[in-house]
């Protein structure tokens, strides 16, 4: 039983979430998004404010750490934990707006300071979505 659960203290450093792994503060980290739709032709749309062909991002990611994330934000759970949660987001967006027939997949660029530390950038982007066409 002790090794197991060494097992899995070890292993929860590697997860982004920090699942049963010791950390007795919070990080100070804050990041903030910019979120962009790139188009079958490869041109890039900045969505400043969530708002693109019918559809508001904080309406589809219903959940308080997502919303507006292109406002400076508090990483609640650390910047690796956000920036996973931000890449599941990103996939589920291009699989639930079926009415946007222009985007071949999205980007978000995370601009994050990591305990008053940075700026760092890292970029995530969703799977690209099949475009019925003509």
């Amino acid at each position: 039983m002790v090794v197991v659960q060494l097992a899995l203290v070890a292993n929860g450093y590697r997860d982004p979430h920090n699942f049963f792994a010791f950390q007795p503060f919070n990080e100070s980290s804050t990041y903030a998004v910019e979120l962009v739709r790139v188009l079958d032709d490869g041109e890039r749309v900045a969505v400043p404010d969530g708002r693109w062909e019918g559809y508001d991002w904080d309406e589809l990611i219903d959940w308080g750490p997502l919303r507006s994330p292109w406002r400076q934000r508090h990483a609640f759970s650390g910047v690796d934990a956000v920036v996973d949660f931000l890449d599941h987001a990103l996939d589920w967006v291009a699989d639930h707006s079926p009415g946007d027939t222009e985007t071949l997949y999205w980007e978000a660029a995370v601009t994050y300071y990591r305990n008053a530390r940075g700026p760092y950038v890292t970029v995530v982007r969703s799977h690209e979505r099949e475009l019925g066409g003509p």
